[in-house]
């Protein structure tokens, strides 16, 4: 490694007992870690810096904090909070590669909304859009929208005129719509198979005719309880060379099951086996309360993708759909962003197969920015009383 990019990659003969090592994750999706709100009022530009931190030791070198559909001031204020991390903090502005805004032009339907708080949701508006992304300090890269509403493939050709990837989520667009937003430019779709109805026309249906829309990646989440294995074994078949993984994470990740409230889900319930729903209706999840490294473990040991696939689907597959150069690969020129762990058995797989990924070593920029060993050694040098 070199000035901060990788400058060589050497093959070794003898690989027995040596660790992995992989890019570093890039997720498109985040709305929080460890009990730090992207969405919560008044924001906390100094929580941020936190938050990046606290994700590079889940392997996440580059991402996309996500802001979600909520009044016209409080967008605005949330990106501003963003932009001014990214102005103030170095690491911060070398992990955060812009911003995602999940609404609020968005379906007003029932399922299709999901979390979303339906008063806030709207018709696409350009001059709140530019004046949410001067706030953001031109930040926002990507824009999750519904193209069911009324001249949806003209605001959505703006957007892609000036460098925002316009992505398709929370929809009940008929598949003309669909249609007519990938030819105006959308090129992505938001957690495919989500932010949906409950029940469907078989077919047509937004869900198949973004499966066969060749200009949209599919973003999917892999965490076991937003779609069945059979729907993302169907996925990664029908989107093969066109679909990323992202966590749709939310601040409780990393916290204790239980029941909480949350500034924009309102109540929610965290189960012990990880799965996050609104306390008012199980069947409509939340969000997702585990990390990007969770996901992947969890396909590979289910069988769904290799290793070496699944590590791809988190890193330079999202990397791409977003138009992230030099990120998400081990190769010559990229940067160093890179992690180190090993496969061990979890005892949670009754055979003993290896799923668990215990990250050991974390690599921002060719700088080591965490390392399991350290954290053990404060763990056991932290005095009686404290954790």
């Amino acid at each position: 490694m070199e000035g901060g990019r990788i400058a060589d990659v050497v093959p070794i003969a003898d690989r027995e007992d040596l660790p992995w090592l992989a890019p570093g994750l890039v997720d498109l999706q985040v709305n929080g870690f460890a009990g730090i709100d992207f969405n919560a009022l008044p924001p906390e530009t100094r929580s941020i810096g936190s938050a990046v931190r606290m994700l590079l030791r889940q392997g996440v070198t580059t991402f996309l904090p996500t802001v979600i559909t909520n009044s016209d001031e409080a967008i605005e204020q949330l990106l501003a909070s963003i932009a001014s991390a990214c102005a103030e903090d170095e690491l911060v502005r070398a992990c955060v590669a812009g911003i995602h805004l999940e609404g609020p032009f968005l379906s007003p339907a029932d399922g299709s909304r999901g979390a979303h708080d339906r008063k806030h949701i709207r018709a696409p508006d350009w001059e709140s859009f530019r004046r949410w992304q001067r706030a953001a300090d031109g930040r926002i890269l990507i824009l999750t929208m519904s193209p069911e509403w009324e001249n949806s493939a003209r605001f959505i050709s703006r957007c892609v005129s000036e460098g925002v990837i316009v992505s398709i989520g929370h929809t009940a667009a008929t598949p003309g719509q669909i249609r007519e937003a990938a030819a105006a430019g959308a090129s992505m779709s938001t957690h495919l198979g989500n932010g949906a109805q409950l029940q469907l026309p078989r077919h047509p249906n937004y869900i198949w005719e973004q499966l066969a829309a060749d200009e949209l990646t599919a973003c999917v989440i892999p965490d076991g309880f937003h779609l069945p294995d059979s729907v993302l074994k169907v996925f990664l078949r029908a989107k093969a060379g066109r679909i990323a993984f992202v966590s749709d994470a939310v601040s409780l990740s990393g916290l204790a099951p239980g029941a909480y409230r949350t500034p924009v889900g309102g109540d929610v319930v965290l189960t012990p086996e990880g799965r996050l729903h609104l306390a008012s209706d199980p069947q409509l999840l939340a969000g997702s309360a585990q990390m990007l490294i969770d996901g992947i473990a969890g396909v590979v040991g289910r069988g769904l993708c290799t290793l070496a696939e699944a590590w791809e689907l988190g890193s330079a597959a999202p990397a791409a759909a977003a138009g992230l150069t030099g990120v998400g690969r081990i190769e010559p020129g990229s940067a160093a962003d890179l992690v180190r762990f090993r496969r061990l058995p979890d005892p949670r797989i009754s055979d003993g197969g290896e799923a668990r990924l215990t990250i050991e070593e974390v690599y921002k920029a060719g700088k080591l920015v965490f390392r399991r060993e350290d954290e053990l050694d404060q763990k056991t040098m932290a005095p009686s009383g404290s954790s």
